[in-house]
């Protein structure tokens, strides 16, 4: 007698993060590669973050307080919103999979984009939702009027991540704004703004609190430009009967207790997130300055990354086996549905100086 597994589960893959090359050397030859790969933190972590942790070692024989009450206080009082309308998990994966638990059932659509974050595709297909994909437009934005005309009789969720990863095109306010007026109010908007301390830099981004839709759930991590990517730490805004339905669905005790004394110290950390948001901004202006220069097709990325597009496929893994050659990591796109696409996060001033030296070099090689 053989276990049934579903016919959804089977055709699944393994999700494949962005420094997939770690598995392959030691960890000594890893930690001498500089990672571009997966959009983190070159700074690090928040030093009050890291000290909240040290100062709770001992209280890991405990489980954590299930509400994380004391995580919801500082959230709420950091971005000026009521606890009762915010929900913690464990990184944006977690909310995202509470969010399509709870809205939707087996069968029922997802509209996003072709090319998107990949949690978003790994969590509807494990829940065995349709995901229908809406191509993305030329220059690599949304197109939201197909998004929009894409939504059908078992439509519930339209999930969009501003700026979209991995392109790193934004959507404007007067583009979201639109969108919000023609979406039907039973047809759940969930804007991941996984990006927003970078991206938030900007005059015309839809910051996703300022508006009270009864149709959209906001969320965000700790994982970027806070520097706990290794903790997982996310959240979610939204009106206060959505969230309760979330809470249904979630699992208790996320985050971990060392995740939310963490996160609790990493909110109160200015210096360090100005420093994230300074060095990024000076960074991403560097990268996106190298490849005009060398006349190579770029997003203009308003997070901590751009996407750049090569002649094929082939060009592109070639592009990323050299560079990592020359001890760089970065991200091949096949994976995204965009296999002669790279994406590259900005890094550190000395590693970005560096990186550039790397890509000349080996884009001189490719000619």
């Amino acid at each position: 007698m053989m276990i049934h597994i579903p016919d959804h589960i089977k055709v699944l893959k393994p999700y494949k993060s962005g420094n997939q090359v770690g598995k392959q050397i030691s960890r000594e030859a890893f930690k001498k590669l500089v990672n571009l790969a997966s959009n983190e933190n070159p700074l690090g972590a928040s030093p009050k973050a890291m000290e909240a942790i040290r100062n709770s070692v001992e209280d890991i024989a405990v489980y954590p307080n299930p509400a994380a009450t004391e995580l919801l206080e500082a959230i709420a009082k950091h971005f000026n919103k009521p606890p009762e309308c915010i929900i913690t998990g464990s990184g944006s994966d977690s909310i995202i999979a509470d969010v399509f638990k709870a809205f939707t059932r087996e069968g029922q659509e997802i509209v996003m984009a072709d090319a998107t974050f990949i949690g978003a595709y790994v969590n509807a297909n494990k829940l065995n939702r349709v995901i229908v994909k809406v191509p993305l437009k030329e220059d690599y934005s949304y197109d939201l009027d197909a998004m929009r005309k894409a939504i059908g009789g078992s439509t519930r969720i339209i999930y969009l991540a501003n700026p979209n990863n991995p392109t790193g095109v934004m959507i404007t306010k007067d583009e979201f704004e639109k969108f919000m007026k023609e979406v039907p109010t039973d047809v759940l908007v969930v804007l991941d703004e996984a990006y927003y301390a970078y991206s938030g830099e900007y005059e015309d981004y839809p910051n996703g609190l300022e508006y009270e839709f009864s149709n959209l759930i906001v969320l965000r991590t700790m994982s970027k430009s806070y520097g706990l990517a290794g903790i997982r730490v996310g959240f979610a805004f939204g009106p206060k009967e959505l969230i309760d339905f979330m809470y249904r669905v979630k699992l208790p005790f996320e985050p971990n207790i060392l995740a939310q004394r963490a996160a609790v110290a990493a909110l109160d950390d200015h210096v360090f997130i100005e420093e994230t948001i300074e060095t990024n901004t000076r960074n991403l202006s560097k990268l996106k300055k190298f490849f005009n220069k060398v006349g190579v097709k770029h997003t203009d990325g308003k997070a901590n990354f751009l996407m750049i597009e090569l002649e094929n496929g082939d060009t592109a893994n070639t592009f990323a086996a050299e560079s990592l050659g020359e001890g760089f990591v970065v991200r091949p796109l096949g994976m995204f549905g965009l296999p002669n696409c790279i994406r590259i996060n900005s890094g550190t001033d000395e590693q970005t100086d560096r990186a550039i030296k790397v890509f000349s070099k080996v884009l001189e090689k490719l000619k």
